[in-house]
């Protein structure tokens, strides 16, 4: 079989396509015939920079897959061949708080990812996708959608009628101005393409903003919502982590988000406020699972910018870097 490799830090253009062997799962895995897989930022940078994040060689990139089980090993229980699944980003945080365990089985990173045309992965490491989801549209699920979901629903437990200010329109921002829509809250999204917020306005944003042509948008945040949002979701670049506190009301709450969120910040800002800020990693299989059962209760469809070919899987890093998507990009097998 086919499988992508990390085999230098020469970046993007030095993926190679290398064929293994079909791995065989041993006791407690399941191997899956991969269909689909999405681009995060994350595996952007993983293959761009590999060296510096102690990524080992090769490595197979992403960690967002989806497919078929074809073989299950000795003593699995609940997964079958023939059964649609998704590989979870953490493949041992299946419930309760994340730990050093966990955090060592991110896939695409730590662990070989979904890049390759058959995998194995722990049983406990996939869930079932739902019914009306496409393989496509189910792997845009674990890590972009399943981030949203912890920071607004698990962490931030919104509520109808809140206010949540979303920045950008890339996969985290798009699957949450969906869940905003589902639970009934309000979105101001950040865009610096106009044609991009309206897009966002027909998906039911209830303000956009063009931040390049209003530089000073936490004012103009605090402003439409009377006072302050209730949620963050917090994914910008240098210096957007000190506009979102400006735009967040009193006792309101960040999230922060990937490996975006740089920059300085003073916090006294969050003191006076009395702000709630939590660190976001992706999230369990147990929060994955009550997504997936929200999302197949509301038939949500992620939205796909592009698709392109396996072959053409090098391309796909690029337009991630090129920065004009709007919502997921997948690659299809």
């Amino acid at each position: 079989m086919r499988a992508y490799e990390i085999q230098s830090g020469d970046g993007i253009d030095a993926l190679t396509v290398a064929e293994r062997p079909i791995p065989k799962p041993g006791p407690g895995q399941v191997r899956v015939r991969v269909r689909a897989n999405s681009v995060n930022y994350r595996d952007l940078m993983i293959v761009s920079d590999p060296v510096s994040r102690g990524v080992t060689f090769p490595r197979i990139p992403n960690s967002d897959g989806a497919g078929e089980v074809t073989a299950v090993g000795k003593g699995v229980g609940g997964v079958s061949v023939g059964d649609r699944v998704a590989g979870c980003f953490f493949q041992a945080w299946v419930d309760g708080a994340i730990n050093a365990t966990a955090m060592a089985s991110a896939m695409g990173g730590a662990v070989d990812g979904m890049l390759a045309e058959e995998v194995v992965l722990a049983a406990d490491g996939v869930l079932p996708i739902p019914d009306h989801l496409s393989y496509e549209e189910a792997a845009t699920l674990p890590c972009a959608a399943l981030t949203a979901w912890h920071a607004l629903v698990e962490k931030g437990q919104v509520t109808a009628g809140e206010t949540v200010l979303l920045l950008g329109t890339g996969g985290v921002s798009i699957f949450a101005l969906q869940f905003c829509v589902m639970y009934g809250a309000r979105a101001i999204v950040l865009s610096s393409s106009d044609e991009k917020l309206t897009h966002a306005r027909k998906m039911g944003a209830w303000q956009t903003l063009n931040y390049r042509e209003t530089p000073e948008w936490h004012s103009t945040v605090v402003e439409m919502s009377g006072g302050g949002v209730d949620h963050v979701v917090e994914v910008g670049g240098a210096g957007t982590l000190e506009r979102s506190v400006e735009a967040t009301r009193v006792d309101g709450h960040v999230a922060l988000i990937g490996i975006l969120t740089s920059g300085q910040m003073n916090p006294v800002a969050i003191m006076r406020k009395s702000l709630t800020m939590h660190g976001i990693y992706v999230g369990s299989k147990a929060m994955f699972r009550r997504m997936n059962t929200a999302i197949a209760a509301h038939e949500l469809k992620p939205v796909i910018d592009q698709t392109l070919a396996f072959d053409d899987a090098p391309a796909a890093y690029h337009a991630m870097q090129a920065a004009g998507h709007f919502g997921k990009i997948v690659i299809s097998f």
